[in-house]
């Protein structure tokens, strides 16, 4: 099955938005078995719009578009689909209804916008979307399918999860399609290539393996497809194992597994409480801690120590370090960890201190230069990584990396506890 995804609006094409929705259908359709055979931003202009979608059912067995489902003039998306398959506009009481229901709930009127927004082709299936005002709508022709959906990513969601893609697998059966995804940090998808060369080389032509790297981070997804639902599965256990194995420790988890919560568990297994000291990350590796439930359970708190003068008064580091080996450097992030340790009273520390960018490098000590340390009241382990020149990135870059160093470190805790 083949899937065309076209998304409308001029705010996409002139840069005000970024068209993330598409990458997102990209992901579920594909494990729903579909592959994707193109994706077609297009503005708000009938004629544009007729002539991608044409385009699109040239080559696709179907065709899921996003946007201009709304009340205003510039939402066209219904008026255009009516005009390409020849129908008329009818109006939808039922779709009415809801909205005068979902406003009254708001203590709010409606305008006759929202009535004309319940105008639909005479030849759509609606879809329920429980998450908003907008219908989405099914349309077939020639054995091949159109749906048009809101361009709100979470009414699109919903009708993708709980409409479309049980749809689809109806009107076009197929061989099963199965993935296993294993989740690694620490090393480049190069480096782990190499450790994969010979797992590779054994699968059988039925089953892909596909390298999809992120900020320090690499998914490794194995792919398969065979008539046989039990035995594929079977088969992708089997090499999912296989991988596990060979990377040991540089494997954090499976499927939608964070690397996040990969720690917070290793944390709440040891019984330890965690606190970071943040430099150049500003609370961000914070944020990615507590952004899992239950959190409280294993992280005590954070000290931003952006300025040097926050660095010595609040976490005890020495002057003369500073003056000597720089905030940015191996240093003062383990005098950093001992300071948090001591000042929270906690069981593990992690510091971070780097030059996020774009100013402030050196030849010594270029943009991207990043220290982290990890460490208790007994022993501290220091780590210097690259990243690029891009502030944002780095940032991000450096919170996974200190995520990663931490977990590394209660994993070696852990060891020395069963010597």
């Amino acid at each position: 099955m083949k899937v065309h995804l076209i998304t409308v609006g001029d705010e996409i094409l002139i840069g005000q938005i970024t068209d993330t929705n598409s990458s997102w259908m990209a992901r579920q359709l594909n494990l729903a078995g579909a592959r994707i055979s193109g994706i077609t931003s297009v503005g708000d202009h009938e004629e544009d719009i007729e002539h991608v979608l044409d385009e699109a059912l040239r080559q696709a067995d179907a065709v899921l578009m996003t946007g201009g489902l709304g009340p205003t003039k510039d939402d066209i998306t219904k008026k255009t689909l009516a005009k390409f398959f020849g129908v008329e506009l009818e109006f939808h009481q039922p779709t009415y209804d809801r909205i005068l229901r979902f406003f009254e709930r708001l203590g709010r009127t409606t305008t006759p916008a929202h009535r004309q927004q319940c105008y639909m082709p005479a030849n759509a299936t609606l879809l329920l979307n429980k998450m908003g005002t907008a219908p989405g709508m099914w349309f077939e022709q020639n054995g091949k399918v159109i749906v048009s959906m809101p361009g709100v990513p979470y009414e699109m969601e919903y009708l993708m999860e709980h409409e479309v893609i049980p749809r689809m697998k109806r009107f076009f059966p197929g061989l099963p399609i199965a993935h296993r995804t294993i989740l690694t940090a620490g090393e480049g998808e190069s480096r782990i290539a190499e450790r994969l060369e010979q797992v590779e080389d054994e699968l059988p032509p039925h089953i892909k393996l596909a390298y999809l790297p992120n900020l320090g981070q690499v998914r490794l997804r194995l792919s398969g497809s065979l008539p046989e639902e039990q035995a594929l599965n079977q088969e992708l256990d089997f090499y999912a194992q296989k991988i596990t194995e060979k990377l040991d420790s540089l494997v954090f988890g499976f499927e939608t597994d964070r690397l996040e919560a990969a720690v917070g568990r290793l944390l709440q297994e040891q019984g330890k409480m965690l606190v970071t000291a943040e430099s150049c990350t500003g609370g961000y590796l914070a944020h990615l801690i507590t952004s899992i439930p239950g959190s409280s359970n294993y992280f005590k708190g954070s000290i931003i120590a952006y300025s040097n003068e926050v660095k010595m008064n609040q976490l005890k580091v020495s002057p003369q370090t500073l003056e000597t080996y720089g905030a940015v450097s191996e240093q003062t992030v383990a005098e950093m960890v001992k300071g948090a340790v001591q000042l929270l009273e906690a069981d593990v520390a992690v510091a971070v201190s780097g030059i996020a960018g774009p100013g402030g490098g050196s030849p010594e000590k270029p943009v991207g230069t990043i220290w982290i340390a990890v460490g208790n009241a007994e022993r501290v382990a220091t780590q210097r990584v690259y990243a690029g020149k891009d502030r944002l990135k780095n940032i991000e870059y450096s919170a996974v990396h200190a995520l990663n160093f931490v977990r590394h470190f209660l994993l070696q805790e852990q060891e020395a506890l069963r010597k």
